[in-house]
């Protein structure tokens, strides 16, 4: 009889069945296990509300470089995650550049549909009434513009031609009194000058015809009309007093008595790095010269340029902003100094 060390067939056969079942049974458990972390770390990495975070995402990034990104701003939970899910979805070359504003609270796949349909982040440039060029230069800079883009914007002449700026003299080397008070969209490829050339085209817009007929009725150009809205704008925060502003201003104008307005002596001081007072000796102090000053001191809005426009039919020729808000109109010097000494204690102090 002969021995062989070697097992019978069938044993080895079931052997191998064996082994190839255990074998079957890590992969397939190995594969669950591995598509259940995939699918884990697709997951919002936070279920609670919190801060969205902007993420510029730079022109030609990879997809590994963007999920690298942001992975390290806590946006996702896995780098290889986001890789495989933007390889599964045939989407890698449809990640567009631009800022977005994520959060944490999502999951990558509605990340990955931001990143891929351009749903970039917008912020509201906002420009408020009775700012002037100085401070709307600070408002952009706040913005994270550049000084010398702002300088561009700013420049009249960069804007040469611009049928917005029809009606202001060559002479004046500003853009005081046009743009226009608003907010205006900004993205991460907006420059300033395209939101200055915006608040231009807005300010055109508001100087309809009909507006500019009404300043000529008032025996005002329109530039004219423009500077002294500049006035009413910064004297009276309330608009339904404005008209009545206009009025006194207008009649003023008429009589060749000066306008006696303290924020034209304060403009003239502060452009000429004197501060905030009344004694400085500008073209812009109309408490001593007559007339309207040179240029406008700030933006105007709608509600200053109509008030100009179509001035209240009343006949005053003072008036004092009270503490309390309220414009007190008079008609004599005597009624004047009896409502300013009456109603005006904090503000006349300053």
């Amino acid at each position: 009889m002969r021995y062989t060390s070697r097992p019978p067939r069938r044993r080895l056969v079931k052997k191998l069945v064996i082994i190839g079942a255990i074998g079957l049974v890590l992969l397939v458990g190995s594969t669950i296990a591995v598509r259940h972390v995939y699918f884990e770390n697709l997951k919002p990495v936070s279920t609670v509300g919190t801060l969205a975070q902007r993420i510029t995402v730079k022109k030609g990034a990879t997809a590994d470089e963007i999920g690298k990104q942001l992975k390290a701003a806590g946006l996702i939970r896995s780098t290889w995650a986001f890789r495989l899910y933007v390889s599964s979805k045939e989407v890698r070359d449809q990640l567009e550049a631009g800022t977005y504003l994520l959060e944490p609270s999502q999951s990558v796949a509605e990340i990955v549909s931001q990143l891929t349909h351009g749903k970039v982040a917008t912020d509201l440039v906002t420009i408020i009434p009775a700012q002037r060029v100085d401070q709307i230069r600070t408002t952009l800079q706040n913005y994270g513009f550049s000084k010398t883009a702002i300088d561009t914007a700013l420049n009249p002449a960069t804007y040469a031609g611009n049928s917005a700026l029809v009606d202001k003299p060559a002479s004046i080397i500003t853009l005081e009194g046009y743009i226009y008070p608003d907010s205006y969209q900004k993205t991460s490829t907006t420059d300033p000058q395209q939101i200055i050339g915006a608040a231009l085209k807005e300010m055109e817009d508001k100087l309809t015809p009909e507006i500019r007929a009404a300043f000529a009725q008032q025996g005002l150009s329109t530039y004219q009309g423009i500077v002294l809205a500049s006035i009413v704008e910064q004297e009276v925060s309330n608009q339904s007093d404005r008209a009545q502003a206009a009025q006194v201003f207008l009649k003023r104008l008429k009589i060749g008595m000066p306008l006696g307005s303290d924020v034209t002596a304060y403009y003239g001081a502060l452009v000429a790095g004197k501060g905030r007072t009344l004694l400085y000796d500008s073209p812009y102090n109309t408490r001593m010269h007559t007339g309207l000053p040179p240029s406008p001191i700030s933006n105007v809005t709608s509600s200053s340029l109509n008030a100009v426009a179509h001035p209240a039919a009343t006949d005053f020729l003072y008036f004092v902003s009270g503490d309390d808000g309220v414009t007190h109109f008079t008609h004599t010097v005597e009624e004047h100094e009896a409502a300013t000494a009456q109603y005006c204690h904090r503000l006349c102090s300053e």
